[in-house]
């Protein structure tokens, strides 16, 4: 799959909340082709200010929106709504290709004042309405959904005069057949506690993972009990926290074997594991390859 569309303007992370600016001040719009495991093994969870919309297309994999995992395979759409919880990962055996749509809620037109700002655009920016966030082949609307993405993507792709203005109009009847969609009785954005608690875990996580971690210390930053918050945990991501700290630290020892010259050992100790044969088991139970058969010295 080809690059496209637009540059990055800035290439800052700031743990899980991403402040990459992936998107042209003048036309906040852009898509990236990816693919889960060649790219890189996995997506972690995170939020961002942008709206993205994750569209597979090849492939299968797992996906998580908020408090909601899924399995995913080609065709699927993921909405992730500014500030909301998303990530991706890969199934055994099988490649995912995908592409992130991601736009400034701008671009639709969240900061003019108008009725369908007002009516629409603000509240979803504020979560007092709820989209659905996992759209299948199966739902009624899905043709007219991936219609909108799959002209937008042409248009981006070919830019023929005036195509800024067409994907604009894409991109707005996809929301609008997505208000419609959604459930009046239920535009109450789901557990906003337990989301804000598991981005504290993460950020924690994020900014520890460097040294020994322990289940006490995760469930003080929730105000939980080490029992609860292990029972919690395991609700809302689908695995344990032990589990979940080992896979994020291996995924950064992925990409340190990968985009540095740094030695098994240097990398095995500064991403959290004392103990090189037990990293090596661990990483070859997710990888199923050893850290040297990844990059053979």
């Amino acid at each position: 799959m080809s690059k496209k569309y637009f540059p990055i303007q800035d290439n800052s992370i700031n743990g899980y909340h991403e402040t990459i600016k992936h998107t042209d001040l003048m036309f906040p719009y852009n898509v990236y082709p990816c693919t889960i495991p060649d790219d890189f093994p996995s997506v972690s969870l995170h939020w961002q200010d942008t709206m993205e919309i994750i569209y597979i297309k090849k492939g299968r994999g797992t996906a998580q929106a908020d408090l909601s995992v899924f399995e995913v395979q080609a065709g699927d759409i993921i909405l992730a709504p500014p500030g909301h919880l998303h990530g991706l990962r890969h199934i055994h055996g099988f490649r995912m290709e995908y592409e992130n749509i991601i736009f400034d809620m701008t671009f639709l037109g969240s900061g003019v004042i108008d009725l369908c700002s007002q009516k629409y655009l603000i509240p979803l920016l504020r979560n007092e309405l709820k989209l659905p966030v996992y759209i299948t082949p199966k739902d009624a609307c899905y043709g007219r959904i991936s219609a909108c993405l799959d002209n937008a993507d042409m248009l981006c792709d070919r830019r023929p005069a005036g195509y800024e203005l067409e994907v604009k109009a894409d991109i707005m009847k996809l929301f609008s057949i997505l208000f419609r969609m959604a459930d009046p009785a239920d535009q109450v954005h789901p557990a906003p506690v337990n989301i804000d608690r598991l981005k504290s875990i993460l950020i924690f996580i994020e900014e520890n993972f460097q040294r020994p971690l322990t289940v006490e210390e995760a469930a003080d930053v929730c105000g939980y009990s080490a029992s609860h918050f292990m029972r919690w945990f395991r609700q809302v991501t689908g695995t344990s926290f032990i589990r979940y700290l080992n896979q994020f630290r291996l995924e950064k020892a992925f990409l340190e074997l990968k985009n540095t010259d740094k030695t098994v050992l240097e990398i095995s100790h500064e991403t959290g594991f004392d103990n090189l044969s037990n990293f090596n088991r661990l990483f070859k139970k997710q990888f199923q390859m050893t850290p040297r058969e990844l990059r053979p010295s």
